[in-house]
């Protein structure tokens, strides 16, 4: 495993770590039992870096993620979020009052005395330009609840309004290869103010495992059936925000593309890995077998120049005219 600095803090994280909403909620059936199992084989793996949100089935993936803690020896770090509770989620609830008592009941679903990283989780764009909202965060700091804080934001925009707070150590944002605009418009200030890169959807909610068809279908409780168009969050966190049928066509064009002996998965996660800013990428998984393919990128040998420019290609031709101006 790859280990890379994360923003200014003494850490070295996992270039693949773990993705923990899938085994918390919304993404369909999950059982414990895997999820557990997912998480164990991680850490195997070399995996040190996982994260999660509060939200992420009512603190149940926090839960998961304290067990694994308790039932394993070595050191790991957890990253959660904070604000999604909020209804309405408006600006104004990140306040002292909801972000203390979302700290406090995230210490007690992870059984800690002070939470690794959080980040607010997807804010109103309002809030970045907040500066008593980051001085809570740095009171929390001070007080010994968190080590570090960082963000997790929807819009470029959001991003470097962000990283202008001294103390933000990370943003975790939508990258992978239907979405290429950070990697334009963010990572050279995100680099120059030593601010750790989080590549979260890298596997575009898992289009890029090349394993969809138009007749897949999804349950009932998995947001890639409730939420294409953005009905219960934003529309760009299922499939990138690219329509699904556009997204076949984009892996059909992908598909020669992959090495032999790799999986488009793999492809996918190693693509990401090219960009020397991103700390790492953050696949979910709800099995172990999921997470040995996806942990297995990080140690495949680099993309070739011209696999790099048809892999540009294939986002300008499908997804740039969908995708690029509206995050």
């Amino acid at each position: 495993m790859h280990f890379n600095h994360l923003g200014r803090t003494n850490w070295n994280v996992s270039a693949i770590s773990f993705g923990a909403w899938a085994i918390g909620s919304t993404w369909g059936p999950v059982n414990d039992s895997d999820s557990l199992a997912a998480l164990h084989r991680a850490l195997d793996l070399g995996v040190n870096f996982f994260d999660t949100a509060d939200v992420y089935g009512d603190g149940h993936s926090e839960q998961l993620l304290a067990k694994l803690r308790k039932e394993r020896s070595e050191p790991f770090y957890i990253a959660t979020k904070a604000g999604r509770r909020l209804n309405p989620h408006t600006a104004a609830g990140y306040n002292k009052k909801n972000l203390t008592a979302f700290v406090e009941q995230s210490l007690k679903n992870l059984n800690t005395e002070a939470i690794d990283l959080l980040q607010l989780h997807c804010p109103p764009t309002e809030v970045y330009s907040r500066p008593e909202v980051f001085g809570l965060l740095d009171d929390l700091v001070r007080d010994g609840k968190l080590q570090y804080y960082g963000v997790s934001v929807e819009k470029i925009n959001e991003a470097l309004k962000a990283i202008e707070y001294p103390n933000v150590q990370s943003v975790q944002i939508i990258f992978n290869i239907f979405r290429q605009k950070p990697a334009e418009r963010f990572f050279a200030e995100a680099k120059r103010r030593k601010v750790g890169i989080l590549a979260r959807l890298p596997l575009s909610s898992g289009m890029l495992s090349g394993k969809f068809t138009r007749t897949s279908t999804f349950h009932k409780d998995d947001h890639r059936a409730f939420n294409r168009n953005g009905e219960e969050f934003d529309k760009g966190e299922t499939f990138s925000g690219l329509d699904y049928n556009v997204s076949l066509e984009a892996v059909e064009a992908i598909r020669p593309l992959v090495p032999k002996g790799w999986t488009m998965a793999q492809l996918a996660l190693r693509w990401i890995l090219m960009f020397q800013e991103v700390t790492c990428a953050i696949p979910g998984a709800k099995r172990p077998n999921q997470a040995e393919e996806n942990i297995k990128a990080g140690s495949l040998p680099p993309l070739d120049g011209e696999t790099m420019k048809k892999l540009k290609e294939v986002y300008d031709s499908f997804a740039r005219p969908h995708v690029h101006e509206l995050w």
